[in-house]
């Protein structure tokens, strides 16, 4: 009998608790590091540079944040693969979040990949072959220098789309199936607590995206302390 892998009690535990803890807790840090961008190039960079200055970062990388992703990654696709949607048949909304997890993972399988290739290690050709890593100094003209790519950008602001809703609803399934939410009140209060939550961290990532194209994103940028007329390399942004 082929082993079922979305029934396997461990690793599907051990998949819901990677996909909080600690890839849940490195997003809000991105979010946070890229949102620094509103306030301009210098700020932003004296915060990856803050990051490059962390003790035993290779370390953190690789077992906080790699492992862990590889981890949730796969498994997520083998479970997909063994998915069987139903919304043509119960078009009830969690029938669609069910399906909405699974493709949303898809998705950020093949995103994560180009984005760490692309600003980790700079090894997509035909983009900059500059890594962040290494170049603290020049990362928001990086960044800034992509998203300047109306196709790269339209990936970001999917997979940034596709981020808050897997974390969100993630972060409702674990508390569902970890018995931290019980009765069907709770848990109707919960999803659409998680909902909000997945449309706030939707708005903070696209915003931040945002930031490297124009002054304070899409704020009026009397919101910033320090709103960019310029780009590091002197060309005025609009």
């Amino acid at each position: 009998m082929a082993i079922k892998f979305s029934r396997t009690f461990l690793l599907r535990k051990l998949h819901q608790l990677t996909g909080v803890v600690p890839l849940g807790v490195f997003y809000f840090v991105h979010l946070y590091t890229n949102s620094t961008a509103l306030n301009g190039a210098k700020v932003f960079n004296d915060h990856v540079g803050g990051i490059h200055e962390m003790p035993y970062l290779l370390f953190i990388e690789i077992g906080g944040i790699f492992l862990p992703l590889l981890f949730h990654s796969v498994y997520g696709i083998l479970i997909s693969a063994e998915a069987k949607p139903n919304v043509m048949d119960y078009g009830f909304a969690r029938n669609w979040f069910y399906l909405f997890q699974r493709a949303s993972g898809i998705y950020l399988f093949f995103f994560l990949m180009f984005h760490i290739l692309n600003f980790r290690f700079g090894l997509v050709p035909g983009l900059n072959m500059t890594p962040v890593a290494g170049n603290a100094d020049k990362a928001y003209g990086i960044v800034a220098g992509e998203f300047q790519i109306t196709w790269v950008m339209a990936i970001y602001i999917l997979g940034l789309l596709a981020t808050a809703w897997h974390l969100a609803y993630g972060l409702f399934l674990f508390a569902v199936d970890w018995g931290l939410v019980i009765g069907e009140k709770a848990q109707k209060v919960t999803l659409y607590g998680c909902l909000a939550f997945a449309l706030m961290l939707a708005v903070v990532g696209i915003n931040a995206a945002a930031a490297f194209v124009r002054p304070c994103g899409l704020l009026p940028s009397s919101m910033c302390e320090e709103p960019r007329l310029t780009t590091p390399q002197g060309s005025t942004r609009f």
